[in-house]
């Protein structure tokens, strides 16, 4: 028998329908109930198209308006440990939501879905999207998949993410590259190590490199990102009695939108220089996307000094399409995956405010 889909209640506060989504289980790879009940809610307003994707819901309007917006959010999360069902808390004095998912991201799923409810005639064009595989491998993330199957829907002027942003505006995000740094030696009896090359030993410039590396501040756009060079893992040595012969350290660079990732590797051969250096992952940054008028608005309605986006997230995929996107979110993005993950009410309830002041327009219509 098929599992029953949960019903989720629009019409209750945002705060109330972040509860509902957290305690839906959508670990990824895990988010086919979570996807039935938001197209279940959905189901039989007349000013939405809906589109479904694998585990992914598309909701549009065609209004005829101007300009067009997509407003997006994953709704997987990183596995439970303990923290779900939710419950609500007074942390510092301050009421928050405690649970997984609560701040990544279902509580920005939540202010998205009401208003995709509630809203029959905004000032824009709207492509709301709620994907799959957010929190694992590129390959599976429903944004990238929905951008392959479907890309007439990403058709749009501006992009907002719901990302945690402590319910601020993050314009872009670091691009991100992982890449393989080698030593190698010659494998000898530990007895005898004078006969063979120790590859640990030799691999030290790289960790000495890596200690006192200075990371850039660059200002992109009028928003300054930091970047980081950091050891992320480490491998090598055979058995107690062998001198090794290979070791390979991890290394992961978070860079500026400013440089490409192919610039980004040549900074690390180059910094890394005589010893192999392979690439393994690259994602490319986006750049805030601030600059243009109907982003301008978004900022004036939502108020507030915008930040940089240091982490990577998929504003990045709208960018390599052309459309300039945003990170706005409840949620602090350090407490993303913790154990006590726990947002602020306030934090889902000035984010509704502020999507809601800027699709309506100065009139509130």
């Amino acid at each position: 028998m098929p599992a029953e889909v949960p019903v989720l209640d629009l019409s209750v506060s945002s705060v109330e329908l972040t509860q509902q989504l957290c305690d839906i289980a959508s670990v990824s790879g895990d988010e086919a109930r979570i996807a039935d009940a938001i197209e279940a809610s959905l189901e039989g307003l007349e000013h939405l198209t809906i589109v479904r994707d694998g585990d992914t819901v598309v909701a549009s309007t065609s209004l005829g308006r101007a300009q067009r917006v997509i407003i997006a959010g994953h709704i997987d999360t990183v596995p439970i440990n303990g923290n779900v069902p939710t419950r609500f808390e007074e942390r510092d004095g301050e009421a928050v939501l405690w649970g997984r998912g609560t701040v990544d991201m279902k509580g920005g799923v939540a202010v998205q879905l009401k208003l995709a409810a509630e809203l029959t005639d905004p000032i824009v064009d709207i492509t709301w999207m709620w994907y799959d595989n957010e929190e694992v491998a590129s390959d599976l993330n429903g944004l990238g998949r929905l951008a392959r199957n479907r890309p007439d829907l990403f058709v749009g002027d501006f992009a907002i993410l719901g990302e945690p942003s402590n319910a601020g505006v993050e314009g872009g995000c670091n691009g991100t590259l992982r890449v393989h740094v080698s030593a190698h030696g010659k494998r000898s009896h530990a007895a005898r190590s004078w006969v063979g090359v120790n590859a640990i030993h030799a691999i030290s410039p790289v960790l000495a490199t890596l200690a006192s590396y200075t990371p850039r501040e660059v200002e992109v756009d009028g928003l300054v990102y930091r970047e980081g060079v950091n050891a992320v893992g480490i491998t090598g040595g055979v058995a107690g009695n062998v001198i090794p012969d290979l070791v390979t350290v991890e290394v992961n660079y978070r860079f500026a939108p400013s440089r490409t990732g192919a610039e980004a590797l040549a900074h690390l051969e180059e910094l890394f220089s005589g010893f192999e250096v392979v690439q393994t992952d690259v994602a490319e940054g986006a750049r805030p996307g601030l600059d243009a008028p109907i982003a301008q608005d978004f900022l004036a309605a939502v108020g507030g000094t915008p930040a940089p986006k240091y982490g990577w997230t998929d504003v990045a995929r709208f960018s390599a399409l052309g459309v300039p996107a945003v990170n706005y979110g409840p949620g602090d993005p350090l407490l993303a995956h913790a154990d006590d993950e726990r947002v602020p009410l306030a934090h889902i309830e000035d984010c509704e405010r502020g999507l809601r002041a800027w699709l309506t327009g100065p009139d509130g219509r």
